[in-house]
């Protein structure tokens, strides 16, 4: 059987070459389905979903009490009666302790009676004025009375004199200005007489170029110097034409000042002819120079021109300082001059409200005196009992006494003893936060509290205190915060340790993934989409050892909100139910290569991935 099975294959070669060829194909393909399906990749996932997304700070301390102080008394004596019992609710104001009464009582007394007693010699003093006290408060008055009048004649006449000053250093000012001009046009001529006139000027400019050589710095600064003084000078000149003496003051102002600006230009174009002239003088070809008659003739004048323009700028400069200074201190004169009027004008009021009094039946002052006298009194009276009352110790805030003194009723006390340690019942919890969490803290806050020795019970609390300044210690910068606790627990004791959540900003309904499904790109974040049937959806949610998909995830960028140590919130990019890829379980890296080789050997479309689900 076998031996015609044998002949019939290799009688036909041709069909026995196909069917081989079939079952190796088929073969190579059903193993690479089965490796496929067992080594690709698996995905764990998870559905955006609408939740309340917190943020919080942590931090750890202890528990303490809001507020505490030790009860001590304000003045010493002996202790005559003692209420405090160690654990006992006190509230404000409650009678703790009563010291010896007997001499405070005494200083009340003996306080009582000497105000009594100033009390009555006031009432003495205010009886009919004495014929030399009302003579005396007449001529007061009438002193008063000729004092405001002579104020009124000096406020009227320091206008009329401020006037009178302003005006005569204006009308100064205008001569200095009419003075230095007759000045400065010689100075101008002489600058001229440098430069040489129109037939002499290539001449000059000739000479001094052989000397110094052509576009020298000195003769190109005299020539800059003297066009800017020439400019200056011919634009003043015409100004100066049309203003006259009598002319307003911002006018002969800017006359005075535009003058000094032309003078001060000037004297530039002085010195730098001097300087230029230094140095021809200085070079030894100078003697040689057909110009060297001018220039010595023309030094003098130069050196002569300076000294006395300088002499103009100063009578300038004076002019304007004198100007402006008489403008400013001329207010402070009239006001001085004002309040010395209002002065006269109160003192005036103040000697008639006098003698009124005084007709009216007593001296001020030494009603006055009395009346300070009854007040000092009045003062030790209130001193006096101020101190009685410190006889009675009292509790200064709703609390707890949380400790007792070692004190006995009879026992002498003085302001240093402890009769024992108030707490209030209001918990606190005291954190330490870096200044990265601190931050974010903020009064008013929420916080959820744990403790280590209590392991059930939690509780909740608002930030009642932060820092302001912060504590550093071996570079790092540390502050404290309070929490309050909301309710009072009874197994909640101070120095216990206390771990707290302080909420520092939540959101309600918010789309929010874990934070693994999110992966940035640059300043870009994006997420891989799965995109699947509805009724595939649970089934995908609920594979914890990850799933096979049917197709490659869908690369989606989003913009991403609020995140904290486990979610994130999604802005926009996503919607409620879509179900993006949080972690890959297994990836089987040569996939791509075994898939290339059988498309390779069988020309089978290849390179994409197939995904199934499990």
């Amino acid at each position: 059987m076998l031996n015609k099975l044998f002949k019939l294959i290799f009688g036909h070669k041709l069909i026995t070459g196909i069917i081989l060829a079939l079952v190796l194909t088929g073969s190579y393909f059903g193993y690479n389905t089965f490796v496929d399906r067992n080594k690709a990749a698996r995905y764990l996932t998870a559905a955006v979903e609408k939740e309340t997304l917190i943020l919080s700070v942590s931090g750890s301390g202890q528990v303490t009490v809001l507020d505490q102080v030790d009860v001590k008394p304000k003045t010493s004596g002996k202790i005559t009666a003692l209420y405090i019992n160690k654990d006992q609710e006190v509230k404000t104001g409650q009678l703790l302790a009563v010291l010896d009464l007997g001499d405070a009582q005494r200083a009340v007394s003996d306080a009582e009676i000497a105000l009594e007693s100033a009390k009555i010699k006031l009432e003495e003093l205010l009886s009919s004025p004495d014929a030399q006290s009302l003579f005396k408060a007449e001529n007061g008055l009438a002193q008063a009375e000729r004092d405001l009048e002579k104020a009124k004649k000096d406020y009227e006449n320091i206008e009329a004199d401020a006037e009178s000053a302003i005006s005569e250093t204006y009308e100064d000012g205008y001569r200095d200005v009419s003075t230095s001009f007759f000045k400065l046009s010689g100075y101008m001529k002489d600058l001229k007489d440098v430069l040489g006139t129109e037939q002499s000027a290539e001449e000059y400019i000739t000479g001094y170029e052989l000397v110094l050589g052509k576009d020298s710095l000195f003769t190109q600064k005299l020539f800059v110097d003297y066009e800017l003084a020439l400019s200056l000078y011919n634009k003043n000149f015409a100004f100066f034409g049309n203003v006259f003496q009598d002319d307003d003051r911002d006018t002969i102002y800017q006359l005075i000042s535009d003058t000094l600006e032309t003078a001060e230009a000037v004297s530039r174009a002085l010195e730098s002819a001097r300087h230029m002239y230094d140095a021809v003088v200085l070079n030894e070809t100078y003697e040689r120079l057909n110009i060297a008659s001018q220039v010595d003739k023309m030094r003098p004048k130069i050196e002569s021109d300076i000294t006395s323009v300088f002499s103009a700028i100063g009578s300038l400069q004076q002019a304007i300082n004198t100007i402006d200074e008489t403008l400013e201190n001329t207010p402070g004169k009239i006001i001085d001059v004002e309040l010395a009027l209002k002065s006269s004008q109160e003192k005036l009021e103040d000697k008639k409200l006098a003698l009124e009094e005084l007709k009216a039946g007593a001296d001020p002052l030494d009603v006055r005196s009395q009346e300070n006298i009854v007040a000092q009194k009045e003062t030790a009276l209130t001193d006096a009992e101020e101190n009685l009352a410190n006889c009675y110790i009292r509790a200064s805030f709703d609390g707890v006494i949380a400790k007792v003194g070692d004190v006995k009723k009879g026992e002498s006390v003085s302001a240093s003893t402890v009769l024992a340690n108030l707490i209030t019942k209001q918990k606190v919890a005291e954190l330490t936060l870096n200044e990265i969490d601190v931050a974010d803290v903020k009064v008013g806050q929420k916080a959820i509290f744990t403790f280590d020795a209590l392991s059930d019970i939690s509780t909740t609390g608002k930030v009642a205190e932060v820092d302001t300044l912060g504590t550093a210690s071996q570079g790092v910068v540390s502050y404290g915060v309070k929490i309050a606790f909301d309710t009072d627990m009874e197994q909640i004791k101070p120095g216990m340790s206390v771990s707290a959540d302080i909420i520092t900003e939540a959101k309600q309904d918010v789309l929010v993934l874990p934070n693994g499904a999110i992966k940035s790109q640059g300043d870009s974040y994006y997420v891989e989409l799965v995109e699947v049937p509805e009724e595939m959806k649970q089934q995908l949610l609920a594979n914890v050892s990850g799933a096979v998909l049917p197709q490659p995830p869908k690369i989606q960028a989003v913009e991403i909100g609020l995140s904290n140590d486990l979610s994130t919130e999604i802005v926009s990019g996503l919607e409620e139910g879509d179900i993006v890829v949080t972690s890959t379980v297994n990836q089987n890296e040569t996939q791509s290569a075994v898939r290339t080789q059988s498309s390779q050997g069988f020309g089978a479309p290849g390179g994409e991935v197939q995904m199934f689900f499990r």
